[in-house]
């Protein structure tokens, strides 16, 4: 389903006064608010969806506490790491639900972007936690690597065994979605990379039945470890330049200047400004020095939909200035 949604052009007359340095100044607010499933614009899971979610949170969260527990049960640090991996599988699948959720409510009169800002802060949660949490199991598998002690092979196949079915069955309840959002593909792709790292521990717990080497447990331990402290990192950094508005990856400032500055009888851009209204949604403001008067709302909407379909940029707001007119005070160039 791909629903496009122009709210046209907005041309307001200000006096700025000593605002922008003094004179009658133009804005020319255009919002343009795609749902897309490339990657641009609003990417929403449909509702159908949220039953997949629903099934995919309780199958791993309850697998996680039969694993967590038979791994202390059994000695089996590799089952814990992996618990622990599927514990952030949990949490992925919970941010990229309420992001999903929140995304669509309404703005107010305090959240004028509404509450889409909330999976950043999320994510930046999880990644927080899962730093944490992991280390603390590479201390332990560290130790036992030292001091090895007896482990269940058999147990640790079985429960592991059981993690590939059901990461299998989560991801298959994705699978539908994984080509046409972008959200859903990374659930999908989230839950095939568990099911991989739950055969890896069935084959380290055959290698602990046939040798009855005890260094094998936590020397998998780490492997996870390292796994879950290179993705969470990711998460990590991404969440926290988010949450500085930083430019998204994907998306080349220098590319997005150069468009605009391209389009008829434009004659310079300043204070341009890119950053993530949420996970899933970028905005977009700038300067645009025209030439002659102002272009009319045509040239605006036709604006705001090239960077919505070339950038992924949904929400572009262009304030348009007269050449020759006063010039602005956020203008670098005229104001180092």
């Amino acid at each position: 389903m791909d629903d496009h949604h122009d709210h046209g052009a907005h041309d307001h007359h200000a006096d700025h006064g000593s605002g922008t340095g003094s004179g009658v100044r133009r804005h020319s607010h255009s919002h343009s608010h795609g749902h897309s499933h490339g990657g641009a614009g609003h990417s929403h899971a449909p509702a159908s969806f949220g039953t997949a979610f629903a099934l995919g949170i309780g199958l791993n969260t309850a697998f996680v506490a039969v694993e967590a527990g038979y791994g202390w049960a059994s000695n089996a640090m590799s089952l814990v790491a992996d618990a622990g991996h599927n514990l952030s599988d949990v949490l992925g699948l919970l941010v990229a639900w309420t992001a999903s959720v929140l995304v669509r409510r309404r703005p107010s009169a305090r959240f004028t972007y509404g509450l889409r800002g909330s999976s950043i802060l999320a994510a930046l949660f999880n990644g927080v936690f899962l730093l944490v949490a992991v280390g603390a199991i590479l201390w332990e598998a560290a130790w036992r690597l030292v001091h090895p002690e007896p482990v269940a092979g058999v147990t640790v196949m079985v429960v592991a065994g059981i993690g590939i079915l059901i990461n299998g069955l989560t991801a298959w309840l994705f699978a539908s979605g994984a080509k046409g959002d972008i959200n859903i593909r990374g659930a999908f792709l989230h839950m095939v990379a568990d099911a991989a790292v739950s055969a890896g521990v069935v084959l380290a717990g055959l290698a602990i039945w046939l040798t009855g080497w005890t260094w094998i447990d936590p020397a998998v331990t780490l492997a996870i470890g390292g796994l879950i402290v290179w993705a969470s990192w990711g998460l990590l950094r991404d969440s926290v330049a988010m949450s500085l508005a930083a430019v998204p990856p994907g998306i080349d400032p220098e590319a997005v200047a150069a468009w605009l500055r391209a389009r008829p009888n434009v004659s310079g851009l300043h204070d341009l400004h890119i950053w993530p209204m949420s996970t899933t949604e970028t905005a977009l403001t700038a300067h645009l020095v025209m030439a002659g008067s102002h272009p009319g709302n045509h040239f605006l909407v036709e604006a705001a939909e090239g960077l919505r379909a070339r950038f992924g940029i949904a929400h572009a707001t262009l304030q348009i200035e007269e050449a020759g007119g006063p010039p602005c005070r956020l203008d670098a160039a005229c104001h180092p």
